[in-house]
């Protein structure tokens, strides 16, 4: 099964970005028509000005599964790579989201090997490989993106070693104990390897990585294969150097900065305070709904501060927006019954008839009215057990154009390394996060605007774009070592 192209062009492309995900959702209008709209994520944000300000093209799944299709979306060059549905629930749903995803995030709950999802994970792999060497030009430049593609990077060397590669993991790298239980485990970084850049969110992850290609890819020079020397940020594979660096990954935040400021979400902003009753203050959790997402923490700091009168029901509403996910995994689903039991608790406890204490919302939410609810929210809420970045927070900032609210953020996020200024918690630390909230709902005004006046530079300086920029930027210099675009976060 190989990739089909749109049909609006056969031109190779110079830049070409693998991921998962096409950057398109598929629309079925009244009529029976089909639609590809362009997806709203950071991503497609960020690199759709490159695709179309040069010869690009983009190779991922269409989401559809069992069918070829032929998404076609004005001025961009999509390559689709038809996946049947055992193989989305071998190298998707299995490996990739049961056996990488756990492991990744510090083993929060038990990674599944099974020889059948690898083997099927190698099979897919490959097949992004050869339709990213089947789009790409003589040269041309390939970005490939996240923790479902890490072998792409040798397959597709050993197919086009002409190109230059990059890589990005979007999730954290794991520490070196973790990452050793993975039965593939060499076979893992030596397809890393393959990119002449790979990029992490945070130089932790970049030094967990750098450790393992000493280690791991660097066994196999007794078995004359490939002999690896390390040193800072730098690998030697054979011939070739390849780079190793901390890229923080951020939001459209100018975007949602101009968003925020409109009639329509202030007014919209302003009819849910009141659709909530008004209260004092509004607390907001916005998460997909993920045993890594730490909503079960938020809620049950919440729990013990009503349980001992250090916060008063009657003055506080919290809203949880929970976007459904995974959900034929049975993790998920205990994940899931546990959640809507403590909410039900909760509101069973302290709530007065009209007035739930803890709003819980099982679904999507348009991205106005998300907008919105940032705007309406006094306390954000963002306590992960693990978070590669976590863009919700800068999200939450991008949108406080009037100094308003305030941040209590999970020290285990990558954004933790930047938003300095939010009112950080151990997640594990229960006792912490009770202080954390108490600290955001108490906070005096004027301290809150300096808060938020330092946390808004931050965001709205270092966008999505100069994340791009500085990645692409790193990849085609030619120096072994590369002067830091990253505030701070050098190169590892």
């Amino acid at each position: 099964m190989g990739a089909t192209r749109s049909k609006k062009s056969d031109t190779r492309a110079d830049f070409v970005v693998v991921a998962n995900r096409l950057p398109v959702d598929k629309e079925v209008l009244a009529d029976g028509s089909v639609r590809w709209k362009r997806s709203p994520g950071g991503l497609v944000t960020a690199l759709e000005p490159i695709l179309r300000s040069r010869t690009g093209a983009w190779v991922g799944w269409s989401g559809q599964p069992d069918v070829v299709e032929h998404p076609e979306v004005e001025g961009l060059q999509l390559f689709s790579v038809p996946l049947s549905a055992q193989e989305i629930a071998e190298y998707y749903e299995g490996f990739s989201n049961a056996t990488l995803w756990p492991l990744y995030h510090d083993v929060i709950v038990k990674p599944e090997y099974h020889r059948d999802w690898w083997n099927s994970y190698v099979a897919i792999n490959r097949r992004f490989a050869e339709a990213a060497s089947e789009a790409a030009a003589e040269g041309a430049v390939v970005w490939i993106q996240d923790y479902q593609l890490q072998l792409v990077p040798k397959m597709l060397r050993m197919l086009r070693p002409d190109l230059r590669i990059g890589f990005f993991l979007h999730i954290p790298f794991p520490p070196v104990e973790l990452f050793m239980q993975m039965p593939w485990r060499t076979e893992i970084i030596e397809g890393l390897l393959g990119a002449d850049l790979i990029g992490f969110h945070l130089p932790g992850g970049a030094q967990n990585f750098l450790y393992l290609a000493r280690r791991l890819a660097g066994q196999a020079t007794s078995k004359g294969q490939v002999g690896v020397r390390s040193k800072f940020g730098v690998v030697q594979v054979g011939f070739r150097t390849v780079r190793v660096g901390a890229f923080p990954i951020s939001i459209d935040s100018g975007e949602l900065d101009s968003r925020a400021k409109s009639k329509e979400v202030r007014k919209r902003a302003a009819e849910i305070r009141q659709e909530l009753g008004n209260p004092k203050k509004i607390l907001l959790g916005v998460d997909r709904l993920d045993y890594t997402k730490g909503i079960d923490v938020r809620l049950q700091a919440l729990a013990e501060l009503l349980e001992e009168g250090r916060v008063n029901p009657d003055d506080i509403t919290m809203v949880q927006l929970a976007t459904p996910s995974r959900e034929r995994v049975d993790s998920y689903i205990k994940m899931r019954g546990d959640i809507e039991q403590l909410v039900g608790n909760i509101n069973g406890n302290f709530s007065q008839v009209g007035h739930p204490v803890v709003q819980y919302l099982h679904r999507p939410v348009p991205r106005d009215d998300l907008i919105a609810f940032f705007v309406a929210a006094d306390v954000m809420l963002v306590t992960p057990l693990r978070d590669g970045m976590n863009l919700v927070a800068k999200e939450y900032v991008a949108c406080r154009s009037d100094l308003g609210g305030a941040l209590v953020l999970s020290e285990f996020t990558g954004a933790a390394a930047e938003l300095r200024q939010a009112f950080q918690a151990n997640p594990y630390d229960t006792d912490g996060v009770k202080l954390a909230i108490t600290d955001a709902l108490e906070q005096d005004p004027e301290e809150g605007k300096r808060r938020m006046r330092a946390l808004r530079r931050q965001v709205l300086t270092h966008d999505v774009q100069r994340w791009a920029k500085s990645f692409l930027g790193a990849l085609g210099a030619d120096a072994e070592t590369i002067p830091s675009q990253n505030r701070g976060l050098d190169l590892v």
